[in-house]
């Protein structure tokens, strides 16, 4: 157990308040069908689902970042997985699907290498030129933009952003000694699902005003506002805690932040719809797929660590 003990008292404290919030949710999960028959049926799944995430995020980042960068690898490859199944390509592009896949392996390993230079050039450009290349080679013409497209969007929503994560576990631990690279990490993901549980929260109480019906009918202004205003303040209180940002950075990244959640919500829910689906896969039982869970962090995550290395990192 010493491992555990070793772990900043900030990071630990988290976890505990992290289990703190399953144990109430799963007796929430047993209580509430019995008090209200027909209510929060689905809370059971997606409790187990809960469980199941925080185990295997939480054990990753006590760890270290090698047992953390093959977790992310692997769930970069199932959402990639997900948005080529989902998404339409054409038969003779199999093997730039194939070359797609191994851009997750190309990404991590400048994770991996911790070369964030390679990391930050590497998908965005050459993964992008050498997919063009390889589809003019093996394919046709037609649909070749819409295919291109397609693939790209993948590669850099489901393996360049989620990357981020993972490389902010590469994070120098005298640069972030308030809970180390582990409570960025943590601080990061909880913030972001924070924010879709507070949308949702105040849209449930007081939401009458829809922001996008084509999109996302569920979503209202006052759900999104009140959303925004409560991650930034618990953003503000605990930033201190768990990053080395001052406070008039911590303001401007809080405001920002459950916005960028926001907008990676809306901007599945509009690719879900345009394919005529509502859930990307059912891997996580109550949840959908790992796009529906992680859409919010994909757009979160590039976001965080930008700001870091802006305002406090010099290792970015």
């Amino acid at each position: 157990m010493d491992w555990i003990s070793a772990q900043p008292l900030p990071l630990l404290f988290g976890f505990a308040a992290l289990l703190g919030l399953l144990v109430a949710g799963s007796l929430a999960a047993i209580i509430l069908p019995k008090v209200k028959p027909g209510a929060a049926d689905d809370l059971g799944p997606r409790m187990k689902s809960w469980w199941v995430i925080c185990g295997l995020v939480g054990g990753a980042l006590l760890l270290g970042w090698q047992a953390f960068t093959i977790l992310f690898a692997f769930i970069s490859f199932i959402a990639l997985r997900e948005f080529i199944t989902l998404a339409p390509t054409r038969k003779e592009d199999r093997l730039v699907v194939l070359f797609v896949y191994m851009s997750v392996l190309i990404t991590y390993w400048a994770v991996w290498v911790d070369n964030f230079a390679y990391f930050l050039v590497i998908p965005p450009v050459y993964i992008f030129l050498a997919t063009a290349m390889l589809m003019a080679f093996f394919g046709r013409t037609e649909g070749f933009l819409a295919t291109a497209g397609i693939m790209q969007w993948g590669i850099i929503v489901c393996v360049f952003n989620l990357g981020h994560v993972a490389f902010l576990m590469r994070t120098p631990l005298e640069e972030v000694p308030e809970a180390g690279p582990a409570g960025l990490v943590f601080f990061l993901i909880f913030v972001t699902q924070f924010n879709d549980v507070a949308q949702y929260c105040w849209g449930k109480l007081f939401g009458r005003h829809k922001i996008s019906p084509k999109v996302s009918p569920n979503k209202t202004w006052e759900g999104a506002i009140g959303g925004f205003l409560t991650t930034t303040l618990i953003f503000v209180l605990l930033a201190p805690y768990f990053t080395p940002l001052t406070f008039w950075p911590s303001v401007m990244v809080g405001l920002v932040l459950p916005v960028a959640g926001f907008f990676g919500d809306i901007t599945m829910s509009a690719i879900k719809r345009d394919l005529g689906v509502k859930d990307t896969s059912q891997l996580l039982p109550g949840h959908g797929g790992a796009l529906d869970r992680l859409d919010s962090l994909m757009f979160t995550a590039p976001l965080f660590l930008h700001a870091l290395a802006y305002f406090s990192l010099e290792r970015f």
